[in-house]
């Protein structure tokens, strides 16, 4: 190569866009009094209704979550169905839009609305507050087993394993996170977010697999020791403010961004935010190959995600074993995905020839 050519390539190189590591920077989301604005729009279709004498019914899921860290704002809805109406799951007050059509409808489509504000939340586990006391019946209600999530067995077996020789309720609630990061992966084969089968992954010994696996694993091990916790069911709404690509949407399509995470109720803390399923999913896709939780960008997350949350997210519910009200088919584990049913059954969620979705989401700056 010439020296001419040489430096004319060199400079080239150099105005290119730096690699996604150099554009991040520490993972560190704190608590934030600031406000973000969001919108998210879920369009469905009922791709092959049914024959006649049958009606096709949906189910999407809407903002239930009123907490410090987010507020809903309004919802509205617009389609086809004769019947489109708000409903909710009687235990855990869960929100969805519920939509009938007549078998004369051949295509049956509704869309969705919903406003919403989140902020970074974080907690200061080196300093206990003043966090009110858990109430008697929330602690029983946040200890207790769900269909596939059980505290018995294999599952209290492991988290006393686990936590044996650990004394307070923070070093056995960050036991069980270091445990799960250190002894589960992401496993990109995993349909959707997974299915929170804990037992069947324990017994396996195949701790491999999505969100809704590996952090219903760690509200089972710790509900199963007597520590209040809970699956929070959402979806990723825009980009991380810290550069990292598998943290956050990658565009405004979010069809595929659900995301669920997960909390433990602690004495002088209150609900503290985690997510080690999130962790391992830097460890997988972050990089372009796969790379290890020693590598650089992992550390900082590891530390965060036991004690805080980028508010990047929705969060729809906390739902378990979710009856949908007017289905003939089976409860669903999680509502974190829109439903749909017809003649034929209960579809797929995550078969876009039988039944078609998009959910779109932007944040609102104005």
């Amino acid at each position: 190569m010439k020296r001419r050519d040489f430096i004319a390539s060199t400079a080239a190189l150099a105005a290119l866009p730096r690699l996604s590591f150099a554009q991040q920077r520490e993972f560190d989301p704190r608590q934030s009094e600031k406000w973000r604005n969001f919108e998210i729009v879920t369009r469905v279709e009922v791709v092959k209704p049914g024959g006649a004498g049958s009606a096709a019914r949906a189910w999407i899921p809407v903002p239930a979550v009123d907490e410090s860290w987010q507020r809903t704002v309004g919802n509205s809805w617009n389609g086809n169905a004769t019947t489109m109406r708000l409903a909710h799951d009687p235990k855990y007050g869960a929100a969805m839009l519920y939509a009938e059509w007549p078998d004369s409808q051949k295509a049956p489509v509704v869309e969705l609305t919903s406003r919403f504000a989140t902020r970074d939340r974080a907690v200061d586990l080196s300093r206990p507050g003043v966090a009110q006391p858990l109430a008697a019946s929330d602690r029983a209600f946040y200890t207790g087993p769900t269909e596939l999530m059980p505290t018995d067995g294999i599952v209290a077996k492991t988290a006393r394993e686990i936590t044996r020789g650990k004394r307070t309720d923070l070093e056995k609630a960050s036991a069980i996170y270091e445990w799960i990061v250190d002894n589960t992966e992401r496993n990109p084969k995993t349909r959707g977010c997974g299915v929170g089968d804990i037992k069947a992954m324990l017994e396996a010994g195949n701790l491999a697999g999505k969100c809704a696996d590996l952090n219903a694993l760690y509200v089972g091990l710790a509900r199963s020791i007597g520590l209040p916790a809970r699956d929070v069911y959402g979806i990723r709404v825009v980009k991380s403010e810290f550069g990292y690509r598998s943290l956050g949407a990658g565009s405004s399509n979010v069809t595929r961004a659900q995301h669920c995470r997960a909390e433990v109720w602690l004495a002088g803390f209150g609900w503290v935010p985690i997510d080690p399923a999130d962790v391992r999913k830097v460890v997988l896709e972050e990089r372009a190959a796969p790379t290890t939780l020693a590598d650089p960008l992992v550390p900082a997350v590891r530390r965060k995600l036991f004690g805080a949350w980028e508010m990047n997210w929705l969060a729809y519910n906390m739902a378990h074993d979710v009856s949908l009200p007017g289905s003939k088919g089976p409860k669903v584990g999680f509502l974190m995905y829109p439903q749909a049913e017809t003649a034929a059954g209960r579809l797929d969620s995550l078969d876009p020839d039988s039944f078609k979705y998009t959910i779109s989401a932007r944040e609102i700056t104005a």
